[in-house]
């Protein structure tokens, strides 16, 4: 009886998405900001157009299409985004977030924070 109660809650936890069964191979912390809105629309690094909507992110060596889970530290909220363009650009910053990214943390109204980068591999 025991087995099946863990076994039931491991499914649930790993279908809900609050544990990932993906393989975090790398972690970093630094700071983040968001893409301006004036971007919305225009093409990325990958070829991609910018979509302020979209759950993506800029980094400036991880491969297209990279997953990354983002937590904000000021607020411990996470989103997962694709690596979709390079930069960021600023020295100080190890990522860009779309808009709807920055917002899913709670980073729209401070612009910028200190974020945990988890990187997914195969």
């Amino acid at each position: 009886m025991r087995a099946v109660v863990l076994a039931s809650l491991t499914f649930l936890l790993l279908s809900s998405g609050s544990v990932s069964a993906e393989k975090i191979v790398e972690v970093q912390e630094g700071m983040a900001s968001y893409y301006a809105d004036s971007l919305n629309g225009h093409k990325t690094a990958s070829g991609e157009p910018y979509d302020r909507n979209a759950l993506t992110a800029a980094h400036r060596k991880l491969k297209f299409g990279t997953r990354v889970r983002v937590t904000y530290l000021k607020t411990g909220k996470s989103v997962v985004v694709k690596i979709n363009d390079r930069g960021p650009y600023a020295r100080h910053r190890i990522i860009d977030l779309s808009r709807a990214a920055a917002k899913r943390i709670g980073m729209l109204k401070d612009g910028q924070g200190k974020v945990r980068l988890e990187i997914f591999g195969p």
